[in-house]
């Protein structure tokens, strides 16, 4: 039971780190444009080898 006292605040302090991770993505336009990213896949001139 006492292995709690120690899991307990690890995994909120990693799910806060998380959330501080997934509200600086958006604050910093990371998904700005999906619909654009989407059909970028359907036009001829899409390059699926890219170059090494």
């Amino acid at each position: 039971m006492s292995i709690l006292a120690y899991l307990i605040p690890i995994s909120l302090i990693l799910g806060g780190i998380g959330l501080m991770a997934f509200i600086w993505t958006i604050d910093s336009d990371q998904y700005d444009d999906p619909q654009g990213n989407a059909s970028r896949i359907l036009k001829p001139d899409f390059d699926d080898h890219p170059r090494s």
